[in-house]
């Protein structure tokens, strides 16, 4: 990435529950930085999560960063992506670097997995044993071989500096998924390459996950933007704002009529106040 080029961020939500405090500090962070150099903020919305994804979400969302004050210039879907992401999954199964797995997560609990920074570490069950073809199967990056063929890496976080590639917390990270055409990790990476992204912004409980993008844009010979990983709001309870524990939504305290654009100034506080 030139670092004196306007840089392009992205804001990628996925419309599988409505946006929260956290995700509007994640919004207002891409929003800003793009702002501030001239640069372009990014939308695009990750709809590929099957039967969870709700398309009426992507309309709320789109009122919510309005209302926060944001502006912003929208990408295709990823619903749109299917072939480019069954087509960087064959690439890289022609070249040995995937493998089928049809462990199940407690089937994995069972084995004995570790915690490592992005879930338990995957301890390679079916990474030397044919698959059973009447099970259905994930297909897993196989590290050992990816970091022999890519060789030394680097990547680098604004804040944090540079990192060096390292895949060992991670294991074989799953980048098809049974029930979905790609993972987080294979779909992200591929969607900001083709964006342009040069300036990938995200919260630090993302951090480790850069390894493993890191790696893939070499594999498949892809750009490599810089990083920028910003603390996390936490709740009362000091754990992380999540759809899933049911953060109150923006969508609740707009149609209260709160002013967004009050609301984004305290968040660009905070920001501050946590060193950003």
């Amino acid at each position: 990435m030139d670092r004196a080029a306007p840089p392009v961020t992205r804001f990628a939500p996925s419309p599988n529950g409505r946006l929260h405090l956290g995700h509007a500090l994640s919004a207002i962070v891409a929003h800003d930085i793009a702002k501030a150099r001239g640069g372009r903020f990014l939308l695009r919305i990750e709809d590929i999560d099957g039967p969870r994804s709700r398309p009426e979400l992507a309309d709320e969302f789109r009122r919510d960063l309005a209302w926060l004050g944001l502006e912003w210039e929208e990408v295709p879907a990823q619903s749109t992506r299917l072939a480019r992401y069954a087509a960087a999954a064959e690439a890289l199964r022609q070249r040995g670097l995937l493998y089928p797995c049809t462990c199940t997560r407690s089937e994995i609990e069972a084995a004995g997995a570790l915690p490592g920074a992005d879930g338990l570490i995957y301890p390679g069950t079916c990474k030397h044993r044919a698959p059973d073809p009447a099970r259905p199967a994930a297909w897993r990056l196989d590290s050992d071989k990816a970091v022999t063929a890519t060789g030394p890496l680097v990547w680098e976080d604004a804040l944090a500096g540079p990192q060096r590639v390292d895949l060992s917390g991670l294991g074989d990270v799953v980048l098809v998924r049974k029930d979905l055409p790609a993972s987080y990790h294979l779909a992200v990476t591929l969607d900001d390459a083709a964006d342009g992204v040069t300036l990938v912004t995200r919260g630090a409980d993302l951090f480790a996950a850069s390894h493993v993008h890191r790696t893939l844009q070499a594999l498949l010979g892809l750009p490599v933007p810089r990083w920028h990983h910003h603390p996390l709001l936490l709740g009362d309870d000091g754990e992380k704002l999540a759809k899933r524990r049911g953060s109150p939504a923006l969508a609740e305290r707009r149609e209260r009529g709160e002013d967004g654009g009050v609301l984004a100034q305290q968040l660009r506080m905070q920001l501050l106040a946590l060193g950003t």
